[in-house]
């Protein structure tokens, strides 16, 4: 068994096809059917079957393939951790993150990087969920994640500061023209646009939790998958939403409202081995980016 049997493995289940596999590792087809059998005679039984549509796993490929992605990209970030053991030069840095932190505060983080550092590819995975965030990270697909703190993370985790969740709405809601933040109990009654991935607390979705403690339950307007989708639906005037306040800023139409008690999440950087080199020098632009020292200070 190789790195490299397994490396083509992986891109067979990513590309579902040995043609385009074969494409995209820049080898003939038959090698690379070649080297699969070898390997499924390694492991002794077959790791792979031919669909109508494609190629997928065996019950003994499904078990195989996450340690062999872990093997595959364990390689790929020793290869670039050696590269940029002496600073953000060259080379290539993959970064994961949650999608409404990749539309909110990341494109100026990454801006200033390409000015700096032209030289390092960036390499940007986004992910809906923080619990998809973390089994990617565990699988070795990034180099760093940019997101909430993982509870229990056995790697460096650094704090970027705590993000602001704020009522989102329209310009002209009554809610905009009084002064001052809003309590949550004023806001029975309102229609809200809720998204489906929000987090749970205590086994429940979070705005259910929260509206409960203040003695009512949220009026669902409309169910989004995205809180992007979310945020231009409330600054269409479909409802209100609670978000990110950095998803308000870059959406046209939508208006920030503070709620007290103020809603806060930390947000962190993590990642499975030591910060260096490209990594480090990330980071550290994460922790420059607001006047506070932090990403969302």
């Amino acid at each position: 068994m190789s790195l490299r049997q397994m490396e083509y493995l992986v891109a067979v289940v990513e590309e579902q096809s040995f043609s385009r596999a074969a494409q995209t590792l820049d080898v003939t087809q038959s090698a690379l059917s070649h080297q699969i059998k070898a390997l499924e005679r390694s492991v002794g039984g077959p790791l792979l079957e031919r669909l109508t549509r494609g190629v997928g796993l065996t019950p003994m490929g499904r078990a195989f393939l996450p340690h062999a992605e872990l093997a595959v990209r364990s390689a790929g970030r020793a290869r670039r951790a050696a590269k940029a053991a002496t600073g953000a030069e060259g080379g290539e840095l993959h970064v994961a993150t949650l999608h409404a932190l990749a539309v909110g505060v990341l494109p100026p983080v990454f801006a200033r990087w390409r000015r700096e550092f032209p030289g390092v590819r960036l390499h940007l995975h986004e992910y809906t969920t923080t619990e998809e965030l973390r089994e990617h990270m565990e699988r070795g697909v990034a180099d760093l994640a940019i997101g909430p703190r993982p509870e229990g993370w056995p790697g460096p985790v650094v704090s970027l500061g705590e993000e602001e969740i704020v009522l989102i709405t329209s310009a002209g809601d009554p809610l905009t023209e009084r002064p001052g933040p809003v309590q949550v109990a004023e806001l029975a009654g309102r229609a809200w646009v809720r998204c489906s991935l929000e987090p749970r607390v205590q086994g429940r979705r979070w705005l259910d939790w929260v509206c409960e403690q203040n003695g009512f339950t949220p009026v669902t307007a409309v169910e989004t998958q995205h809180s992007s989708t979310a945020v231009r639906m409330a600054a269409a005037g479909v409802g209100i939403v609670a978000a990110p306040v950095h998803i308000a800023h870059a959406t046209a139409g939508a208006v920030a409202v503070a709620v007290d008690p103020p809603w806060r999440r930390e947000q962190t950087a993590f990642s499975r081995v030591d910060l260096t080199g490209a990594a480090a020098a990330f980071v550290e632009r994460c922790q420059a980016s607001a006047p506070g020292g932090g990403l969302f200070a």
